[in-house]
């Protein structure tokens, strides 16, 4: 009969690091920013206000405004 015995070493617990506020506040911002512009896109584009021509926004993000509630036609 064999016997496998594994002494397993106690492993120190896995602390979290704390992230600085300086070194999240521009990711925040870049987030905040990027969600703003497909907010516009979704919601606004191809409406009253438009940046670019045509009806390919209007097309592509067609059925995510009707799942958010936006008016399109």
């Amino acid at each position: 009969m064999s016997s496998l015995s594994s002494s397993a070493t106690p492993r120190p617990a896995v602390q979290p690091v704390a992230i600085p506020w300086r070194e999240l506040q521009p990711w925040l911002l870049f987030g905040a920013v990027l969600a703003l512009v497909l907010l516009y896109f979704v919601g606004t584009e191809q409406g009253v206000f438009h940046l670019i021509g045509g009806s390919g926004v209007h097309e592509f993000v067609h059925d995510g405004r009707h799942l958010l509630g936006f008016p399109c036609h």
